[in-house]
């Protein structure tokens, strides 16, 4: 789920009960550009100036595609005003308009003067003219809108709870009555974000935002959505798996990296759904060490892929398509 609306609208605090409620951890783009930068987004805005910052939110948003599983989203209130963010937003979640007037901006605000857009003279008329701005983009950007004027927590939380779900049994009856491969889900393992860095005689120079757009534009052709998620970490790959079981994923393709060869647990959970599944390998993995020509997941899938370099991704889904 990832959060958005102007400054003052309750990001944090909505993100932070939300996390409670659904038991997902909370990322904001902001900390995480903060501490990139080894600045505050004031410094950096004071520094740099507002045309770096925003590149700073579209990289952000970038290295988040495919690596945020089971986390709650909070972005700075400027990030949907590009085109580009946008479309990174609705492929990161379902993204969540927090709608709220700019008279209740200047209630919360007011004094706060690490804000560097809010500044100088007449607050109030500078928020007033920013939201008319944006209001459009933010809806534009927003597959649910709440207002949360004058309204209690808890209905704010019911009611983005319950369109969340909306959302989701809207998509599922959508994939069922299309009766055709609507929705796949490609899971790369450990190192594979380390694409282009790591061991490049083998695994080649692309990087892994290079394997993303690949796998991008092979979706639009074929007209099926395909969601990509990486993790370094055994138990939130297996948490993903499960995941597919309850929304609507049609087939996967999984890149188990190094635990190809001994996680028992991810064998398991393979086994576990019974959509089609392919096994890719970037190297030719029967030329290599003698521990990578042992694959555990394999026997749980329907077809292996191996030495084929990025294309292998490619004929896995196709090879699901034509199942």
């Amino acid at each position: 789920m990832v959060l958005i609306g102007f400054m003052g609208s309750g990001k944090t605090s909505v993100g932070l009960r939300l996390s409670y409620k659904m038991r997902k951890s909370v990322v904001d783009t902001d900390r995480l550009i903060e501490r990139q930068e080894g600045m505050s987004i004031s410094e950096i805005f004071a520094a740099k100036g507002e045309a770096y910052f925003r590149d700073l939110e579209t990289d952000v948003l970038r290295s988040l595609v495919g690596r945020t599983h089971n986390q709650i989203l909070s972005v700075g209130g400027g990030t949907p005003l590009k085109e580009e963010n946008r479309k990174l937003l609705r492929e990161l979640g379902t993204v969540v308009y927090l709608k709220v007037r700019p008279e209740t901006v200047y209630e919360r605000l007011k004094g706060d003067d690490t804000r560097p857009l809010l500044r100088g003279e007449d607050p109030l008329g500078r928020i007033r003219a920013l939201l008319s701005q944006r209001e459009a983009l933010y809806e534009a950007a927003a597959d649910v809108v709440v207002d949360v004027d004058g309204r209690p927590m808890e209905d704010i939380l019911e009611e983005i709870l319950e369109k969340h779900e909306a959302k989701k049994r809207r998509h599922m009856d959508q994939a069922a009555q299309g009766g055709s491969m609507k929705k796949l889900l490609v899971i790369n393992g450990p190192n594979l974000n380390f694409l282009g860095i790591r061991e490049k005689a083998v695994y080649g120079v692309q990087d892994y935002q290079y394997l993303l757009d690949l796998i991008a534009e092979k979706g639009k052709e074929e007209g099926v959505e395909v969601k990509v998620f990486q993790s370094n970490h055994e138990g939130a790959i297996i948490d993903r798996i499960q995941e597919a079981y309850f929304d609507g994923t049609q087939g996967i393709v999984i890149n188990p990296g190094a635990y190809t060869h001994y996680s028992y647990a991810i064998r398991d959970a393979l086994a576990s759904i019974t959509v089609p599944k392919v096994e890719v390998h970037i190297s030719d993995i029967t030329k290599r060490e003698e521990f990578r020509k042992v694959s555990v997941t394999a026997p749980v899938c329907d077809k292996q892929i191996y030495g084929q370099g990025l294309d292998g991704y490619l004929q896995a889904i196709d090879y699901i398509l034509q199942m």
